[in-house]
């Protein structure tokens, strides 16, 4: 049996569960011994179709669909219902490391494709400097001053800055998750435009001969809020790649389950942003040392490495329970 065969032969049944698994799930719905029976019963034959999958088409998105409806349904099946606080510490912990793992390859086109336009438009303008008010937007670039880099910090209002900071690049993530919908054609606009905006940044301290010192100001709130950017825009390629090459699948269905996909990967961000801006209000605009800037950006690269890891640790210790359960 071929996959399409496969689809469409049970496409029916996993939809019963689904409907199934959302009326058990709302509250104040009566629910006989008959739909739990009919419940179980589904849920055996998906349990099995799963098995199925993992077998002859383990690299699928069929095989992660029955994954997640599987567990989905054992967890209404077996497991008393969790509390808010619980389902949000599971999702930080382990669902959205799960989606990352999965999704890495898209997140990886992400930052190539910023990169991409950040050594762009560092080449352009380190060999013609007037380059510069060609890719930059007029106002930003007006603005633009190497001497004044870290002047004032005694004028910044941080809470402000942070708050507006926050915003803003919350604003970039949206677009690029969102621009999905487009086959993923903004998105990847948005990404090389952002990569164009901080490479003809660069290039220009470069000239001024203040490359560490610019560096020293961008890199401890750059390295987690460039990898929520990242994250967001993997989230956009994922869903405009699907609905370029749908497989097997209508685009409608592709884009309701990698749209759900999406918005996951995407509200894991936000707490990454929530950092991100707390340390350019307060931190980067501080009066610290630029090597101590150079620090906070190696504790947070750190840090986000050491929550990777113990969120895959947690992740294989989930999947080895509910194999065995």
């Amino acid at each position: 049996m071929n996959i399409r065969q496969f689809v469409k032969q049970y496409r029916e049944d996993w939809k019963r569960l689904e409907e199934y698994a959302g009326h058990l799930q709302k509250k104040g719905r009566r629910v006989t011994g008959g739909d739990i029976s009919k419940f179980h019963r589904l849920y055996q034959k998906a349990a099995q179709h799963l098995s199925y999958s993992q077998t002859y088409y383990p690299d699928e998105e069929v095989t992660r669909y029955l994954n997640e409806l599987v567990s989905k349904s054992h967890n209404l099946l077996y497991k008393d219902q969790v509390s808010s606080f619980q389902q949000v510490r599971y999702f930080f912990s382990t669902k959205f490391i799960g989606l990352l793992l999965e999704q890495w390859k898209f997140i990886v086109i992400a930052m190539l494709l910023f990169l991409f336009g950040g050594l762009a438009a560092f080449l352009s303008v380190a060999n013609d400097p007037l380059h510069f008010y060609s890719i930059m937007p007029a106002d930003m670039a007006a603005g633009v001053n190497p001497e004044q880099l870290g002047v004032g910090h005694d004028a910044i209002d941080s809470s402000l800055i942070s708050a507006q900071i926050m915003t803003n690049n919350i604003q970039v993530a949206i677009l690029a998750f969102a621009s999905g919908i487009t086959f993923g054609l903004l998105t990847v606009f948005v990404l090389a435009y952002n990569g164009l905006i901080v490479g003809a940044l660069a290039a220009v301290f470069w000239h001024a001969g203040m490359s560490y010192e610019f560096w020293a100001y961008i890199v401890p709130h750059g390295m987690i809020e460039l990898t929520a950017i990242f994250i967001a825009g993997g989230a956009g390629l994922l869903m405009g790649y699907k609905l370029f090459v749908p497989g097997p699948y209508t685009r409608g269905y592709q884009l309701k389950e990698n749209a759900k996909r999406s918005v996951q990967l995407f509200l894991g961000t936000i707490p990454l942003f929530i950092i991100a801006g707390i340390i350019e209000g307060f931190i980067t605009p501080s009066t610290l040392s630029l090597e101590m800037k150079y620090v906070v950006a190696l504790v947070t690269v750190v840090g986000l490495l050491v929550y990777i890891m113990c969120g895959k640790l947690l992740l294989d210790k989930r999947r080895t329970y509910e194999s065995e359960s």
